[in-house]
């Protein structure tokens, strides 16, 4: 079997950012679904990034998935690595994956040495994104009543900078209070902070949350900062998360050895795929680690991805589900994954389990979005004037 075309989709969902799919053919009639990560301003440079890398799979076999991935760092990149790199080989590798298990008749799961379990916790995001603590209260209300257990939103709307006030603050411990008055003690909730915060902040912040439970603080810091993320990680009692920002197994390594976070959230999609995910994970297992994927992508091809690489993993906790990503994700998947009381049931038909409608893809072609400007607050201003 040797594969003979690569084909990419680039989707508007409607709403937030892009969708890219990527269609590896073969001689034999059997094709494989992947699925990039995208960023909104670099879309149209991650799809040609998979398709310039996708004419080095022409007349290879789909099996040699190690070799594809270590040589397109190695040589198609020459140990220069970036965003737009890792998600085109992400989604690629993805597809191979898809292929092997549908020639071999086999989940992918199985062809990763088999799962630990049948089904997958999932939280809710996607349903934030606003400033009221009320309004944030009645939204966590209504996922909760569509059957989550657990939601994850950014309390710290506005403009992502290192220093915030003392007024900032309180407002996001507030909107973190009103959510789980709202959601009762049952629910978790997961609190994200987007790399945003310098440690002082991330530090004071955290502290003020902790008497209303949250499951985790997700990247109070960059990963590029590893000592202070490990900072902040010594001084709280809110388990630690790291991972969106970081490519390949090489990257996690420092965070392992610097004791910088307790969770992991790779993701998938830009990792380098799901054999990358998983080396990631048994890493972490060593270093008694959980892994939460993250899952900024579709509800179809991505999260398939996500759910095969987990399958295996004994210290997989939990992984994304984006709520308004939902209706669309139907609409172009002919057997949509369904959460059912925060789980997904695994996939156990061969591939990932999963196919995709072309003419669905084909009607939601890209179509630009407006600049992205944030305008600088006053006090911002009267800094720079």
């Amino acid at each position: 079997m040797r594969i003979e075309a690569v084909k990419t989709f680039l989707v508007d969902p409607g709403a937030s950012k892009h969708w890219l799919f990527v269609k590896v053919e073969t001689d034999e009639g059997i094709h494989g679904w992947g699925e990039a990560y995208t960023q909104l301003d670099r879309d149209l440079v991650i799809e040609r990034q998979t398709q310039e890398l996708g004419r080095y799979l022409i007349g290879r076999s789909p099996f040699d998935i190690k070799q594809f991935t270590f040589s397109a760092y190695s040589d198609f990149a020459g140990k220069r690595g970036s965003l737009e790199f890792f998600c085109a080989v992400s989604g690629l590798e993805q597809a191979l994956w898809d292929i092997v298990g549908k020639a071999s008749g086999q989940p992918v799961f199985n062809l990763l040495g088999g799962r630990t379990r049948r089904r997958l916790r999932v939280y809710a995001n996607g349903w934030g994104g606003a400033n009221a603590p009320e309004e944030l209260a009645r939204r966590a209300k209504a996922v909760v009543g569509l059957g989550f257990n657990a939601l994850k939103f950014d309390p710290f709307p506005g403009p992502w900078r290192a220093f915030i006030d003392r007024r900032e603050a309180e407002e996001a411990v507030e909107r973190v209070r009103a959510v789980r008055e709202a959601v009762g003690s049952g629910v978790d909730i997961l609190v994200e902070v987007h790399r945003r915060l310098a440690p002082m902040h991330a530090i004071r912040v955290a502290q003020a949350m902790e008497p209303y439970a949250p499951f985790w603080f997700e990247e109070p810091v960059s990963a590029r900062d590893l000592s202070s993320l490990a900072e902040v990680r010594q001084a709280i009692a809110l388990p630690v998360v790291t991972g969106e920002e970081l490519y390949t197994k090489n990257e996690f390594r420092e965070v392992f050895e610097r004791r910088a976070a307790d969770i992991l959230n790779p993701d998938v999609c830009n990792c380098g795929g799901i054999l990358e995910i998983r080396e990631i994970g048994a890493m972490a297992e060593a270093y008694h680690v959980a892994v939460a994927p993250h899952n900024y992508n579709s509800t179809t091809v991505g999260l398939a991805a996500t759910l095969h690489a987990s399958a295996g993993m004994p210290n997989f906790l939990i992984t994304e589900y984006f709520v308004n990503f939902e209706k669309v994700g139907r609409e172009i998947a002919h057997q949509p994954f369904i959460v059912e009381d925060g789980f997904i049931t695994l996939p156990d038909t061969p591939g990932l389990g999963i196919e995709l409608d072309e003419q669905a893809l084909e009607s939601r072609p890209y179509s630009p979005r407006p600049r992205r400007i944030l305008p600088m607050d006053s006090e911002m201003a009267e800094r720079t004037n």
